[in-house]
């Protein structure tokens, strides 16, 4: 199952506290359309009804059933550079 480092925990509660205003937001991500390879990454206010939910300190990532298996053995990141954009990353898990 994907885990959820810390940074990313604390990106994904803030993120997700402003664009839903649910306590049970989060970061969905879904294998995208025309590239199963890549991944689109949106903002919801609550997991549809076949997400995988991962969570981390109170923050939800919600996985569409494609991406949760090729992302089962990674680790989200995140940072935030200093004009406050920030940059999600998969990784390795050790």
């Amino acid at each position: 199952m994907l885990t959820i480092t810390d940074n990313a925990a604390t990106v994904v509660k803030d993120l997700a506290g402003r664009a839903t205003g649910s306590p049970a937001g989060g970061l969905r991500i879904s294998a995208s359309e025309t590239d199963s390879s890549n991944f689109d990454v949106t903002m919801i206010p609550a997991p549809q009804p076949e997400d995988q939910v991962v969570e981390n300190d109170g923050a939800h990532v919600f996985l569409e059933k494609t991406a949760a298996e090729a992302l089962a053995d990674k680790q989200l990141d995140a940072n935030v550079d200093a004009e406050g954009s920030v940059r999600f990353s998969v990784l390795a898990r050790a």
